[in-house]
């Protein structure tokens, strides 16, 4: 150990002042002013639509954990769909590549389904000289398994994080697409209901900006558009369960809007440590104990800030034709917070399907019953990442085994051999 007790009281020490400057107290006020002032709508400080909308009447809500879990699904069947990569990998012959691997489960179980793969290796090479890429997918496994190559188009930076997005939405797509039929009732995506870090994209650095025009990471947004429109054809919901909610634009408009002002302070780095300020609930003599008997959760909102934008009434989708209303593929979405692990999760949703009272009322309804039952994300959600899910194990093999057909070892760094190829 390289700290000894007197550091640790140090450090220990440095954090009481920090802590004796911060009050607990000013931001939980602080959040249930924004909650009832500011939400109702959350107004875009150009003037434009607003960033964020109640649909219907504002509300938090509280649902016993031990009772809601015992209730019935309002849906007899439901799927989840995720898809899982071994991390994007460079190569020393200059190839950049990552694998993603995507696979619907069904509640109740369909042995059948859960066997169907779609496999993904998008592979980025600064060599001009273009490598075997195709859209006609390969088949195996007697038709259960599909895959594919994709080229990524070159860039200067980035290429290992547009390997990754582009492989792992691809297969995620393509793999919903290709078993829609299948779903009967509810499909929830292990994620967001459309690729965020392609629509973010947009609002990057001019490589970006550029690579967001190409074809290929069009197509992928594509088939998110078109899954929409199927669901939708077919009058079946489609929901998104996102388990680390990243988004900004609420504590980030408030913060141009009432820059100076106590809500101007605003103390959270991101939108779900504000929910979480907002739905924890403490108790005790000095408010210091956690109640844990209720998931705690807001109402629907419908969402045009950051990449949601993107796919409201007023985005640009990438430039790709809808077929629907176009308020129809508007994000909305409600907040719900789990006491017992002291974790917040986004339920997304597009406007097509929760405009209807009752489907929203549905889809919450499952969504809350499957969390306390599991406490965690919905079973069709959790059965479909333990599908498409890559172990380090898996991952460590995969990559020796690239290594072998490309001729080519891995690029390492310091850290490999100081942290003991900690990924093998």
């Amino acid at each position: 150990m390289t700290l000894d007790p007197v550091h640790v009281d140090d450090i220990a020490s440095m954090a009481s002042t920090i802590a004796d400057s911060v009050d607990d107290a000013d931001y939980d006020d602080l959040a249930r002013t924004v909650w009832e002032s500011w939400l109702d709508p959350l107004e875009s400080p150009d003037g434009g639509p607003p960033i964020v909308e109640p649909l219907g009447e504002k509300q938090l809500h509280a649902a016993d954990i031990d009772d809601v879990a015992l209730t019935e699904s309002p849906f007899p069947t439901v799927h989840g769909l995720d898809s899982g990569t071994i991390n994007p990998t460079t190569f020393k012959n200059g190839l950049v590549l990552d694998v993603a691997h995507a696979a619907m489960a069904a509640e109740p179980s369909d042995l059948d389904l859960h066997r169907h793969r779609s496999i993904v290796m998008a592979a980025h090479t600064h060599d001009p000289v273009p490598f075997f890429d195709t859209d006609e997918w390969l088949h195996s496994d007697e038709g259960y398994g599909r895959r594919r190559v994709l080229s990524v188009p070159r860039v200067n930076r980035y290429a290992e994080g547009v390997v990754h997005a582009l492989a792992l939405y691809l297969a995620e797509s393509a793999h919903a697409l290709e078993h829609a039929d299948a779903v009967a009732d509810l499909l929830i995506l292990d994620g967001p209901v459309y690729p965020k870090e392609l629509l973010n994209w947009r609002d990057r650095d001019a490589e970006l900006k550029d690579l967001a025009r190409d074809a290929k990471p069009k197509a992928v947004v594509e088939n998110y558009v078109r899954l929409v429109e199927r669901f939708v054809e077919r009058g079946v919901p489609l929901a998104g369960f996102v388990k680390n909610p990243g988004a900004k634009h609420v504590v980030r408009t408030v913060r141009k809007q009432l820059d100076g002002t106590d809500a101007g302070r605003r103390p959270w780095v991101d939108d779900a440590a504000f929910f979480v300020n907002l739905l924890e609930r403490r108790e005790g003599p000095d408010g210091d104990e956690r109640r844990t008997d209720e998931l705690t959760f807001t109402s629907w909102f419908a969402s045009r800030g950051g990449s949601d934008r993107q796919l409201s009434a007023e985005g640009e989708a990438f430039g790709i034709e809808r077929n629907l209303d176009p308020e129809a593929y508007t994000v909305t979405f409600f907040v719900l917070y789990d006491p017992r692990t002291d974790v917040c999760y986004r339920v997304e949703a597009p406007y097509a399907f929760t405009k209807d009272p009752e489907t929203r009322a549905d889809l919450m309804h499952h969504v809350v019953r499957d969390v306390a039952a599991t406490r965690g994300p919905p079973l069709a959600v959790e059965k479909a990442d333990e599908l498409a899910r890559v172990s380090i194990g898996e991952k460590a093999a995969l990559r020796r085994k690239l290594s072998e057909k490309l001729d080519s070892d891995p690029m390492k760094s310091y850290d490999n051999i100081r942290w003991v190829d900690a990924d093998e």
